[in-house]
């Protein structure tokens, strides 16, 4: 029997309809979302990124302030326009695209952003309260995966979970919010020695490796709960698809929920940054 599939999409859409009614009681309180984004360089999927950020925000009714910057910019240059966007009370969230380029320190860049406008959560200070369970902004994959759980009424407690991947942006503040939650976690990666040991046991499998179909059936427990982050872009030999770190049509017959590349984890990404822009302003706001 196939998985019932996590629809991130469906999910997305309803939040957003929510969104927009929680933005229209701000702004006619004189207290607009707004949300300022700056990318630098000119790499394919960033822009992608940044365009479908900046339309959903427009489509919710929040402020939107896109910068665009050459790759070979000075850090200082960007370093200066943080400064006047913290002190912009017009902007309640600010984001820098990553990855940047070589040239720049990235930690000293996201240190550089407000932590209360830092609705990335990357910034040493909201990584910390996040760490302490009183996070006040949490990273928009990890956030939008939670939400998925919620909906679908997957209950953690006391649930082994696996997060295959360690990075600040995913991994990391995945596996804090598990353990918030009240799952027994463990975090793979590319040291980890018998990977399929440890994910065979998993009632929860997030995979966040960024390698094409890299989880497959043979490593999920039967009835596991398996989300997808990754997006890969499979070669034009193997017809220049979307897919994602997991064999989704091989797996969706061993898992209980699983979602799907593209319509999953994605969508609701771009959902929870409006939502944290949204909570940066109802907190401006005093509410």
């Amino acid at each position: 029997m196939s998985a019932q599939l996590i629809d991130g999409k469906t999910l997305a859409e309803e939040l957003r309809a929510a969104f927009k009614t929680r933005v229209a009681a701000l702004t006619a309180r004189n207290h607009r979302p707004g949300l300022a984004v700056i990318l630098v360089g000119e790499d394919p999927a960033s822009q992608v990124y940044v365009r479908n950020k900046v339309n959903a925000c427009e489509a919710a009714g929040i402020f939107s302030q896109k910068r665009v910057y050459p790759a070979d910019v000075a850090q200082a240059v960007i370093l200066a326009k943080l400064a006047e966007l913290n002190a912009d009370p017009k902007i309640h969230g600010i984001l820098v695209q990553l990855p940047l380029p070589r040239h720049f320190d990235e930690k000293a860049v996201l240190e550089a952003i407000a932590p209360e406008k830092d609705v990335d959560g990357f910034h040493a200070e909201n990584v910390g309260a996040l760490a302490q369970g009183n996070a006040r902004f949490i990273p928009c994959t990890p956030y939008g995966v939670m939400k998925m759980f919620e909906a679908n009424g997957v209950d953690l407690a006391g649930k082994e979970a696996v997060v295959i991947g360690r990075s600040n942006i995913v991994g990391k503040p995945m596996a804090l919010l598990l353990i918030n939650a009240g799952a027994t976690v463990t975090v793979c990666h590319s040291k980890t020695r018998d990977l399929a040991a440890h994910t065979r046991r998993a009632d929860i499998l997030v995979a966040a490796v960024g390698k094409p179909r890299f989880v497959t059936a043979g490593m999920v427990k039967p009835g596991a709960v398996v989300i997808d982050v990754g997006i890969n872009r499979l070669p034009p030999e193997e017809g220049g698809k979307l897919c994602g770190d997991v064999d989704f049509e091989a797996v969706k017959e061993v898992a209980s929920l699983i979602t799907p590349v593209p319509g999953g984890v994605g969508p609701m990404t771009i959902a929870m940054l409006l939502a944290n822009t949204i909570e940066a302003a109802e907190r401006e706001a005093g509410q």
